[in-house]
């Protein structure tokens, strides 16, 4: 409780200098490597530059994740129902922003750096960018528990695993990650009851270190 309430005062301290949306550009859909090659390359990486993301890798790469790929709404992932459960925070080292499929733009969450309330290993403070998939239960308000945990789990595996493709593609590094304080990361993204932190995703390019080909998996 104290760690998340002091990450959201340090947080609150950046607000009138984050700009409140972030329109993405236009996804390129038409690049990138044959599936068969990113299956072959895909892999987890732990060592991660500083180096930030270009708007056009960032909208690429949240498109490709769980974007808007059809004209009536359904997405680059499946969902149960198409109730599209999963919701994608960016924390990036300005502020959190939550991902806006239909308006393919970044929506203001929290100001201020939490990438390192995104997990326990050190590399997580210093990516550019960690994705947290929040499950959102109440658009399954009459689904036994059991149930709306599986289909967001398969959900969530979905989408991280088109991320894991995109960054094989582009030859960026990414690993999927659960160890976090999910409690205190919920509390400093304002989240609600009926959401669930499912997984977070860190991304970035890789530092090209000899520790960099440890634990891929």
């Amino acid at each position: 409780m104290r760690k998340a309430f002091v990450l959201v005062l340090l947080a609150g301290a950046a607000w009138a200098e984050t700009p409140p949306t972030i329109p993405l550009p236009k996804p390129n859909t038409t690049e990138g490597m044959p599936l068969m090659q990113a299956l072959d390359a895909r892999r987890s990486g732990r060592e991660f530059s500083t180096e930030k993301l270009s708007p056009q890798a960032l909208s690429n790469l949240l498109w490709a994740a769980y974007g808007v790929n059809r004209p009536d709404g359904r997405r680059t992932a499946p969902s149960a129902n198409n109730r599209q459960t999963i919701d994608i925070y960016a924390v990036l080292a300005e502020a959190v922003y939550l991902y806006n499929a239909k308006e393919h733009r970044l929506d203001l969450v929290v100001a201020g750096d939490l990438r390192a309330a995104t997990g326990s290993q050190p590399f997580v403070a210093q990516a550019p960018l960690n994705l947290v998939y929040v499950a959102d239960y109440a658009k399954m308000p009459k689904t036994p528990d059991t149930t709306r945990t599986l289909y967001s789990a398969a959900e969530t595996g979905s989408i991280g695993q088109n991320v894991y493709l995109y960054c094989a593609s582009e030859g960026f590094s990414t690993v999927i990650r659960a160890l976090m304080d999910s409690d205190a990361l919920a509390q400093a993204l304002h989240l609600r009851p009926e959401q669930k932190i499912m997984l977070s995703q860190t991304v970035g390019y890789p530092s090209r270190t000899p520790a960099d080909k440890k634990g891929a998996n």
